[in-house]
């Protein structure tokens, strides 16, 4: 099992930067494959982007590539997500999530653990 804690949300302008930071308990940090999905307000909740295990391998949506960058470090039990070029439309609740498998996956119903979430704003 593992609980999961985001951090780094706030307010920021269009084309400003925010770095999204994912601390997990536990001892098995690096056996679970990481994601962060967002939900903004009446909508449903939506993938962004997940990395492997051993941080060699990652995917992220369309909406996000290019300008996301997800990382982690096992050392540090870690999980983060860059945020660069931010557009209004980022807007949302921004969780990290964790699957105890090898495979990543986009679904959210694939994640058995899930973080508080943390709040972006991005104003035009």
């Amino acid at each position: 099992q593992v609980h999961l804690v985001e951090s780094g949300g706030g307010l920021v302008q269009a084309g400003g930067s925010l770095r999204l930071s994912c601390a997990a308990s536990g001892r098995t940090f690096s056996s679970y494959t990481m994601a962060w999905f967002r939900q903004a307000p009446g909508k449903e909740r939506e993938f962004a982007a997940f990395i492997s295990r051993s941080a060699d391998s990652t995917y992220y949506s369309e909406s996000v590539k290019g300008r996301f960058t997800i990382s982690r470090d096992n050392a540090k039990n870690t999980v983060y997500l860059q945020m660069n070029s931010l557009k209004p439309e980022d807007t949302a609740v921004y969780y990290c999530a964790a699957r105890y498998s090898v495979l990543g996956s986009t679904s959210p119903t694939m994640y058995a653990y899930w973080g508080q979430g943390t709040q972006v704003t991005v104003s035009s």
